[in-house]
């Protein structure tokens, strides 16, 4: 259906004739403020979830696509030499930014959330582990294993591949499903406005043959409730954004150690996405009551 400029002009200027054929208050009125609000207090929150889901999955592909790890097992004795030699050929090997060595402290932290703090470190046998930050060419990273494999027998090459593949599968997944919750919404949405304007309808069956019979087009009749219902869809939606992005702002906010749990929000030129979400809910709201109003006008006798 086309949203034309005579449509739009009477949807904002309006007609208090025509107005008066919808009741300003009951069921109908109730029912599509309340619904339009929650939905658009939940589309809030699913446009955040996609919002954040997507710069979760960017901030994970980029920081684990330029980062490597060289873990050395060997023999005490052999270490030292070993972390040199794999040093001196991360050194010579072309895409890569720096590498260096983790101290002991370094390597008890990365251990503490599974050992706890007091896992002595030095009397087991933990291997090496060198951090390797590549450019933004990245590493050829089967030539680096070859050469690992023949300079360093101890070394082995851990380009995060297979930690990195299913994050970002996954945050993609979430951000899809945070668009496809959008889309149910907006159903929602449009299946409770229908089924409040058809009841309006009905309820005002008699004041319709009563319009008709002193000359009303169906036209008129229906732009009255596509008005009247638009507005409401309008307003309830603005109520429910306005409370979802106060919830969305006393969330805690966002650190690196709360990761994903702490950054659902919006940031930036993000805010401006759910001020856009009572329009929605108002276009939603136009062309279903137009169409429940066409239907129900056209089945009456």
């Amino acid at each position: 259906m086309k949203l034309d400029i005579k449509a739009l002009g009477d949807l904002l200027i309006g007609d208090a004739q025509a107005d008066r054929v919808v009741p300003p208050t009951g069921f109908t009125a109730w029912l599509t403020l309340f619904s339009a609000g929650a939905m658009a207090f939940l589309a809030v929150f699913a446009l955040a979830l996609s919002l954040a889901t997507g710069r979760l999955a960017e901030r994970w592909g980029d920081e684990l696509a330029r980062t490597a790890t060289v873990r050395i097992s060997a023999p005490e004795a052999q270490m030292a030499a070993q972390t040199a030699a794999a040093l001196r050929v991360l050194e010579t090997t072309t895409g890569v930014a720096r590498a260096r060595a983790l101290d002991d402290a370094e390597q008890a932290a990365l251990l503490e959330p599974w050992f706890g703090p007091d896992l002595p470190i030095d009397q087991l046998p933990v291997p090496r582990l060198i951090e390797v930050i590549e450019t933004a060419d990245g590493v050829d990273a089967e030539g680096l294993r070859l050469r690992l494999q023949a300079e360093v027998p101890g070394a082995v090459l851990d380009d995060h591949t297979r930690w990195r593949a299913p994050l970002v599968r996954a945050a993609d997944r979430l951000r899809l499903l945070g668009w496809l919750s959008l889309l149910l919404i907006g159903g929602a949405t449009a299946a409770m406005i229908t089924l409040a304007a058809n009841a309006a309808l009905a309820a005002n069956a008699q004041v319709i043959q009563v319009l008709r019979l002193v000359g009303a087009r169906d036209s008129y009749i229906a732009r009255a409730f596509v008005r009247r219902f638009t507005l409401r869809a309008l307003g309830g939606a603005a109520i429910g954004m306005a409370l979802g992005c106060l919830a969305i702002l006393a969330l805690p906010s966002a650190d690196a150690a709360g990761g994903f749990l702490t950054g659902l929000g919006f940031q930036g030129w993000h805010w401006l996405w759910p001020p856009l979400v009572p329009v929605l809910a108002a276009l939603v709201a136009f062309f279903a009551t137009r169409a429940a109003a066409r239907k129900t006008l056209e089945e009456m006798p």
